[in-house]
């Protein structure tokens, strides 16, 4: 694959239809996921980061999911994501510190897109209070320019993609259980910039969806809670398969 290149414009074009999903997704009903493989013990919690231009409207169908499928699930109250910086990561971490204090025990974070850079770095500073990283495609491997959002975030910004305000490194695997899940159809990020090299995951996962699908298609946001608990229970781990 190549990661310096970002999805081609027909691509792009094709994720728009599902804007229009996201906008009501608060609305929507979400379903309790039946787990191919029953899951020991009690859930644990899940802590869900939207991505760039996105708030915690936007993750609410992909969360609901999570809750009725059993897991205490919780928003992250960042407000509308538009960058990433040192103040947001500060809440961002008193956040997860609050959740994992509440239940006594840690949490999976699940970030969509640009969530996906605050949960792998949240992990890498914290990996006490995470029980495992699930990025959406997320564009944390190779060029920060392989997809069609960098243009966005430095016009939203007083910094640029290349010259980030954290000194974190998102590519580095964090000490946690970690998941990457991309799409060969993403129109925003280029594939291999979301799925990353074998030492920047520990389980990579295909899935045919659109990048806005990841938290607005149903069969796509099941398959993802269907993952987190087959990764969590680990007797059926998976890896680079095509869902």
């Amino acid at each position: 694959m190549d990661d310096n290149s970002p999805p081609s414009l027909s691509l792009f074009l094709r994720e728009l239809p599902w804007l229009a999903a996201i906008a009501v997704a608060p609305l929507r009903r979400a379903r309790k996921v039946d787990f191919r493989f029953p899951v020991s013990g009690p859930l644990p919690p899940v802590l869900v980061l939207p991505g760039l231009l996105s708030s915690d409207r936007d993750t609410s169908f992909l969360r609901r999911t999570f809750s009725a499928s059993g897991f205490p699930t919780y928003p992250s109250e960042l407000g509308l994501v538009t960058g990433i910086t040192p103040e947001r990561m500060r809440k961002a971490e008193q956040r997860i510190a609050e959740i994992a204090a509440n239940h006594g025990e840690r949490v999976v974070l699940v970030g969509w897109s640009l969530g996906g850079i605050y949960a792998r770095v949240l992990a890498q500073r914290h990996p006490e209070r995470v029980r495992m990283v699930v990025s959406l495609g997320t564009p944390f491997s190779g060029s920060r320019r392989a997809n069609n959002a960098w243009r966005v975030y430095n016009a939203l910004n007083d910094h640029t993609v290349d010259a980030p305000t954290l000194p974190d490194d998102p590519s580095c695997k964090p000490p946690v259980h970690t998941v990457a899940v991309w799409s060969p159809h993403d129109g925003v990020i280029a594939p291999a910039s979301a799925m990353g090299t074998n030492r920047e995951f520990d389980v990579a996962v295909s899935v045919g969806t659109r990048h806005f699908g990841f938290g607005a298609q149903r069969s796509a946001v099941e398959e993802t809670v269907q993952l987190v608990a087959e990764e969590l229970d680990m007797r059926c781990p998976r890896r680079a398969q095509e869902l």
